[in-house]
């Protein structure tokens, strides 16, 4: 069984939203507003990039990836693995052609038969609905979570607001860092 895992830029208050920048936020770009640079906190980014076997997206991440990051040379390695897009409305013709091999699926169901095949970990970038189903599903296996010291207010946030069960979390990596950022890595307990 292959390992999901949801890796994110998160604000204290769970805000996951337009950290780069996109249009239409508030508080647009805001991992790169009063927060000065530390390289060494954005290793797990790297190191993402080695270990991921297949990359999972929303919709609206891929719509937002697909224009830059194929030509970005800090994401040549996402150019090389298979990206499967999770819609229930976008069609093959709508997908770009200098990304690589790209695979439309479109339930949870597909989601979690992916799971079931040979290979390794499967990264899920952004996609902060994608993350609330497959979280409501038990589809996720880990969390990698670039924590900044920010209170964003509104915004999408990475984890569903689902009536549910408790979901029991194993930190199994942290660090803190000089600019205030935090890395947690939690394997999900089952």
């Amino acid at each position: 069984m292959r390992t999901v895992i949801s890796t994110a830029f998160i604000s204290l208050d769970g805000v996951v939203e337009a950290p780069g920048g996109e249009p239409g936020y508030r508080n647009s770009g805001w991992t790169f507003k009063d927060i000065d640079f530390v390289p060494e906190a954005f290793e797990i980014k790297g190191r993402e990039q080695e270990e991921s076997t297949a990359m999972l997206l929303g919709r609206t991440s891929y719509e937002a990836f697909s224009p830059v990051w194929p030509d970005m040379a800090e994401f040549a390695h996402y150019k090389t693995v298979p990206k499967y897009v999770v819609s229930t409305t976008l069609t093959d013709d709508q997908l770009v052609s200098n990304w690589g091999e790209t695979t439309i699926l479109r339930s949870l169901d597909e989601v979690a038969a992916l799971k079931e095949t040979a290979g390794g970990p499967i990264i899920v970038h952004g996609s902060a609905t994608l993350n609330h189903a497959l979280s409501d599903a038990g589809l996720i296996d880990r969390y990698h979570l670039l924590v900044f010291p920010l209170l964003l207010g509104a915004g999408k946030r990475l984890f569903s607001t689902t009536d549910k069960d408790t979901q029991k979390l194993k930190l199994v990596e942290h660090e803190a860092y000089s600019n205030g950022l935090q890395k947690q890595v939690f394997d999900v307990v089952r």
